[in-house]
């Protein structure tokens, strides 16, 4: 993955695409800082989409905070990064395939109730595998055991 995005950055620096240099310089910053945190050759691939998922995450959220404070130029600029750094991760499950994991996870864990969350989420973002988009299938979960 870093190898990926450092040629893609020697790409962007030559097309001169500031914009793009901009953001794949900190999201390589972030993969190399992740990568020294761990022994020498175990960064693995899903090491570096957690790492994406929290950047994008950072972005998205700063982008609330710039937009709610008035600063619109900043939280474009925030949201500019989104895309570039999803081009990095696996596609996220459909709603289909989303609402399917839920359901089966509510029927492994026999969840009744809200009090059973906690569970259904930990079956539900286990097989997701790194796809699964937190907020949409917590909100799945809390329409389904509300019930």
């Amino acid at each position: 993955m870093i190898d990926r995005v450092k040629s893609d950055l020697t790409d962007a620096m030559r097309a001169g695409d500031r914009t793009r240099v901009d953001a794949l310089r900190l999201v390589l910053s972030a993969l190399q800082r992740a990568e020294k945190a761990v022994p020498a050759g175990e960064f693995s691939q899903e090491d570096a989409e957690a790492v994406l998922r929290r950047e994008r995450k950072q972005r998205l959220e700063a982008a609330e905070s710039y937009r709610a404070a008035g600063r619109d130029d900043r939280a474009a600029a925030e949201l500019a990064d989104v895309p570039l750094i999803e081009a990095y991760l696996p596609a996220a499950l459909s709603e289909a395939e989303l609402a399917a994991l839920v359901e089966s996870a509510i029927q492994e864990a026999g969840a009744q109730s809200m009090r059973d969350m906690g569970r259904v989420m930990g079956l539900v973002t286990a097989r997701g595998g790194g796809r699964v988009d937190g907020a949409a299938a917590a909100a799945l979960v809390r329409a389904r055991l509300d019930d």
